[in-house]
């Protein structure tokens, strides 16, 4: 089992939802954790939170859709808070609309923060991985990256494609003791969720934040070369 305590990561999309969830249950582990986000404020009640467990904690805001804002934010995290042992690629936004009638800002902006900042913030954290020789990236796809839907067109597309960069990139660095997790949940009950209406009216009825966070937590906690596969996680290890 491998030992969590003292690790420094970094999760994106963390002042609620999915991100929030784990980021406390990283710190429960003992993981020192930097968090991003939009939101300041959110970002700010989290960091509190994520101490409270005795561990550090900072965060950034920054656009994980512009390369330069994020090669930035990650120099100031490794100077002002340490290099990173796991990076969780959870920030995500969502619209859904036929092909004809989304706008096509709207559809690019889902593919830029979704994929593209996937890429950016991965680019950016990866070297320290590669110098330390062992490292995890966890990248949180959806079960919409797998079988799209009518409406879901940039959704769908911003998912298959974190799939597809996260299959090739595990085969890049898998001789560097560094594994690629690829999260591929349905629907979690988070503040997204319940803003675009996608729990009926019932959070209840729908995956937790919380109970996602322990199979992320359980994934890490996994002998390094172990695999583990269900219906809402699908994992490629080194």
């Amino acid at each position: 089992m491998e030992n969590l305590q003292g690790k420094y990561a970094l999760i994106t999309g963390a002042g609620r939802g999915l991100g929030k969830a784990t980021a406390l249950a990283f710190a429960q582990e003992g993981i020192n954790v930097a968090i991003t986000g939009r939101n300041e404020s959110k970002l700010i009640e989290t960091v509190k939170e994520i101490e409270a467990y005795g561990v550090k904690a900072t965060y950034k805001v920054f656009d994980i859709a512009n390369y330069d804002e994020v090669e930035a934010a990650i120099a100031e995290l490794n100077t002002e808070f340490g290099k990173f042992d796991i990076l969780v690629n959870n920030a995500g936004i969502a619209a859904f609309g036929s092909l004809l009638d989304m706008d096509p800002k709207t559809w690019v902006d889902i593919v830029n923060t979704n994929l593209l900042g996937t890429y950016f913030v991965t680019k950016a954290v990866l070297p320290q991985l590669i110098e330390k020789n062992e490292g995890d990236i966890i990248n949180v796809s959806s079960t919409a990256g797998v079988n799209g839907a009518a409406t879901t067109s940039a959704y769908s597309a911003s998912k298959f494609g974190v799939i597809g960069l996260s299959d090739s990139l595990m085969r890049e660095v898998r001789k560097n003791n560094i594994r690629v997790c690829t999260l591929m949940p349905s629907t979690i009950a988070s503040d997204m969720s319940k803003e675009l209406k996608l729990t009926d009216g019932d959070p209840d009825k729908v995956l937790q934040p919380e109970d996602f966070a322990e199979l992320i937590v359980a994934n890490l906690k996994l002998p390094r070369r172990a695999m583990l596969k269900s219906a809402s996680l699908w994992s490629t290890n080194p």
